[in-house]
C-alpha cells in the first residue's frame, strides 16, 4: 500500500489539497451562503473524522488524514488551495478545483494503483456529503432543494476527473 514516502513532497501536497478541493469544487459551483457554507464545511469534516474511524479505510486516505491533520500538513494543503483560488470567482475556482482533482487521480493511477480507487471513492464522498449538506435556493431554510443542478453537475465532473463510474 501507498504512503507519503512513495509521493514526492510536491504531489503529497496535491494529494492533501485535493481533500479539501473535493468539497470546494461543489460550494463553489453553488454558493449557498454564510449558513450553507457553514454547513457545508461541516459535512466535509465529518467525512473526515468517519474516514479516521472507520478501521477499514485504506490506508493512503488514513495516511493523507494524519497528516492533513497535523499544523504542516494543513498549511500545505491551505497554501496550495489559496494560490488556486485567489482572485477567482466561483466558477473559476470549481473548474480549477476539478482540473486539480483530474491531476490528483492521474498521480494516484501512476503511482498508488493499488489505492487509487479507493482514495478517489473517498474523495467523491466528500464532493457528495458537501453538495447534500445545505439546500439551495428557497429563502431562510424553506424551499429550495436539497443539491441543487449546479451541484448535480459539478459532481459529474468530480466523477469524471477521478474516472470514476456514475451512480446511475
Amino acid at each position: 500500500m501507498a504512503g507519503k514516502a512513495d509521493f514526492t513532497s510536491e504531489e503529497w501536497g496535491k494529494i492533501l489539497q485535493s481533500i479539501m478541493l473535493a468539497g470546494i469544487a461543489v460550494s463553489a459551483a453553488e454558493p449557498s451562503g454564510l449558513l450553507g457554507t457553514l454547513k457545508e464545511g461541516m459535512a466535509s469534516a465529518r467525512a473526515l473524522l468517519e474516514a479516521r474511524a472507520d478501521p477499514s479505510a485504506d490506508d493512503l486516505v488514513k495516511a493523507a488524514i494524519t497528516d492533513f491533520e497535523t499544523p504542516d500538513g494543513l498549511n500545505v494543503a491551505r497554501q496550495g488551495v489559496a494560490s488556486l483560488v485567489i482572485g477567482s470567482t466561483p466558477a473559476q475556482i470549481s473548474g480549477k478545483a476539478i482540473d486539480a482533482l483530474h491531476q490528483v487521480s492521474s498521480l494516484l493511477d501512476a503511482k498508488a494503483p493499488a489505492d487509487s480507487v479507493a482514495f478517489k471513492t473517498w474523495l467523491r464522498h466528500i464532493a457528495a456529503a458537501v453538495a447534500d449538506a445545505s439546500k439551495e435556493g428557497g429563502f431562510l431554510g424553506f424551499g429550495g432543494v436539497r443539491v441543487s443542478e449546479a451541484e448535480k453537475a459539478s459532481l459529474r465532473e468530480i466523477l469524471t476527473a477521478l474516472n470514476l463510474p456514475g451512480d446511475d
